[in-house]
């Protein structure tokens, strides 16, 4: 019988995306009770400090799982309507028609039609996705700003918007997610980094698992190289940041095993009833930031290799750093990985992103990692 977890395999493919070009990398596969886990790289290339599969890192947008749980918890216990619309709970943030036509489901699934912030609150990549017109000098900028999260979604409410609401295909706005995380401070009467540390991370049994409270990543992390597109050479590090531009929608710290428990858990029905996984697992198009359509969920995208079962999970950027986690369906199998490098790929002449060797390398560790 073929080994279900081959680890010489998964040893190489860590090894050659780091050879590909990516300063740092580590993951943690499971596969029932066997654990294979592995890191290849450095956390600080001016030092060398190599990178260890324990680190502590910023996952991105695989918080969104997280806030949709949370969400979701506080359908079942009647405090949210999912086909609710946004506008009865937060009439003062998306006023008028639109709150009368969006629902609770559409923020989930990104099918709102609500702009996404992000250009407005960083000038220079005002221009996104028209790449070749961005600059990376809002980064530098915002470092330690302090985003008020109300400000940033009026500016997302107010922007031109890209689509109605309800129709498909969707598109990704972190604009939806930040009001989900004002919609669960009005319901719970708390913050929603309280209620999702209480009520989604404790109870998954994570223990180094946090929303940050401030710009640092406490605990052994990596630094966060981010190159934009070839225009920040060599990449800088941006590990240390102040997240409020994302809030509890993309912010979360986190580790590779920790995140394997938590979609363990999730798929168990541990977290949210059977039902609401259920509603997850809905999938609509959606537009990814990338420009790419993909089946999107409540906090949960699907990916499948031919012939091979499904995996439900999220993936997440921030800047510098990146993770993808991933589940089959049947619980079994789990991944995720974390790298320390962002936006590798340079443009070309039209602007558009051009191949590099670290996205074959990644393909195939993924490719590995969820099917042997």
């Amino acid at each position: 019988m073929r080994n279900p977890l081959d680890s010489a395999a998964l040893d190489a493919a860590i090894e050659n995306v780091h050879r590909a070009g990516m300063p740092g990398l580590f993951a943690e596969v499971r596969h029932g009770d066997r654990v294979w886990r592995g890191a290849a790289g450095v956390a600080d290339v001016a030092t060398g400090r190599p990178v260890t599969v324990g680190m502590r890192h910023r996952v991105g947008s695989i918080t969104k799982t997280f806030t949709a749980a949370a969400v979701l918890q506080q359908v079942e216990s009647g405090r949210i309507g999912l086909d609710t619309p946004i506008g009865r709970y937060l009439p003062t943030l998306v006023p008028g028609e639109r709150g009368d036509a969006i629902t609770v489901r559409m923020l989930i699934n990104h099918t709102s039609g609500l702009a996404e912030y992000l250009p407005y609150a960083y000038p220079s990549l005002k221009a996104y996705p028209v790449l070749a017109d961005t600059g990376p000098q809002s980064l530098d900028d915002h470092r330690f700003t302090r985003f008020d999260p109300t400000e940033l979604i009026e500016m997302g409410v107010t922007a031109p918007a890209v689509g109605t609401p309800g129709s498909t295909p969707g598109v990704y706005s972190n604009t939806n997610y930040l009001l989900l995380v004002q919609l669960l401070e009005r319901v719970t009467g708390t913050t929603a980094e309280r209620y999702i540390t209480r009520n989604v991370i404790e109870r998954a049994g994570l223990r180094d698992t946090a929303l940050p409270t401030g710009p640092y990543v406490d605990g052994p992390h990596s630094r966060l190289y981010e190159a934009w597109f070839g225009m920040i050479d060599p990449p800088r590090d941006y590990s240390v940041y102040d997240m409020s531009w994302v809030g509890p929608s993309a912010s979360l710290i986190s580790t590779v095993s920790d995140l394997n428990r938590f979609f363990g858990m999730l798929l168990a029905g541990e977290i949210v009833s059977p039902s609401s996984l259920t509603q997850m697992q809905r999938t609509v198009p959606v537009v990814s930031q990338e420009g790419k359509t993909i089946d999107y969920g409540l906090g949960l995208h699907p990916m499948e290799g031919p012939g091979q079962g499904t995996f439900w999970g999220h993936g997440g950027t921030v800047w510098g750093g990146g993770a993808l986690a991933m589940i089959r369906a049947d619980g079994k199998r789990r991944m995720a990985v974390a790298v320390n490098l962002q936006r590798w790929n340079r443009l070309d002449s039209s602007g558009n992103p051009q191949p590099h060797p670290i996205d074959d390398a990644l393909a195939t560790l993924y490719r590995v990692a969820m099917y042997g």
